[in-house]
């Protein structure tokens, strides 16, 4: 039977208005609201054009309601920043990644998980203790959504309607997910793949959502990323060619290292405000200074080759 909810989904996957939608398939906006709401079902010359239109097949408009991730429970970055209409993209995205995550797991054996439980609502100490847990002691992290894939938490990428959505995770019950935007730098998603998993593991029993939150998920993320410790025999004294360096090596944006460099007391804060002066002048924050490899799913490689 034709399932209106699901045809809601798709309008909210596609970023589409009943009214846009009615338009481009041929039928008045309370035609879609009436199909939407399970009032009557589509023609079959309709439902074909509901199908081009929306680019889902026949058959996804007949499976069971879909469950979406709500905004209650979602740690989107800011939902002032966002139209409901990105909003509903980005939820209605996650959904249809809960029901991929879901068939792969009926098929394969994909990784538990072992996301740290840490007894500490300090975000750097909580950062650092992970680190220990995961075993990585000061070493840089090479692939962090591979790390976040080892540990069972289900990686999917947003949607090109989803520009202005961050990143954003979940806990589904036992099971976490993260999404990200891979539209930003390479080093942008790598850490917002590390705050998202500063959410997972602060704010896992809390709604993350607020100033502080995210503020919290940041400094996560910075430790995480780049552990104080590491830095303490950095010189005070750095050159554009050094934090390039450090740069590679870490794996993380330019601002970042400067930033870093400044909070652990190895740049002093005029340098560090000339530095974030000059960042904004080179149009480093949007364009990123010799950027990384963009990582790459180490999880879903494998699953693609094994259902293949």
């Amino acid at each position: 039977m034709f399932n209106g909810h699901r045809l809601s989904v798709a309008r909210d996957r596609r970023s589409l208005t009943k009214k846009k939608l009615a338009e481009a398939v041929g039928v008045k906006p309370r035609t879609i609201t009436g199909y939407e709401a399970g009032e009557y079902f589509p023609e079959p010359f309709v439902l074909r054009q509901l199908s081009r239109v929306l680019d889902f097949p026949i058959e996804f408009f007949f499976g069971d309601e879909v469950e979406r991730p709500t905004v209650e429970t979602a740690s989107f970055r800011s939902l002032a920043r966002m139209t409901a209409r990105q909003r509903d993209a980005a939820l209605s995205a996650g959904g249809i990644a809960y029901l991929v995550s879901d068939w792969v797991d009926n098929i394969l054996n994909l990784p538990e998980c072992s996301v740290p439980e840490i007894e500490t609502s300090d975000p750097i100490l909580a950062a650092r203790l992970c680190r220990i847990e995961l075993g990585l002691g000061l070493k840089p992290i090479a692939n962090m959504t591979g790390l976040l894939e080892k540990i069972g938490v289900r990686v999917f990428s947003l949607t090109e309607n989803c520009l202005e959505v961050d990143a954003f995770s979940i806990w589904r019950n036992s099971t976490p997910f993260v999404f990200l935007n891979t539209r930003k730098s390479s080093e942008r998603s790598r850490f917002d793949a590390a705050h998202e998993f500063g959410h997972l593991v602060l704010h896992k029993d809390q709604k993350p959502s607020g100033k502080e939150a995210e503020k919290e998920a940041n400094q996560f993320a910075s430790e995480f990323l780049m552990p104080t410790e590491a830095f303490r025999d950095v010189s005070t004294s750095v050159s554009v060619d050094d934090i390039m360096r450090i740069k590679r090596k870490w794996r993380v944006s330019f601002a970042a290292i400067v930033y870093k460099l400044h909070i652990s007391g190895r740049m002093g804060r005029w340098t560090y405000e000339n530095y974030m002066k000059d960042i904004s002048i080179r149009g480093w924050r949007k364009r990123e200074p010799r950027p990384i490899d963009r990582e790459k799913s180490i999880l879903w490689a494998k699953v693609l080759a094994a259902l293949k």
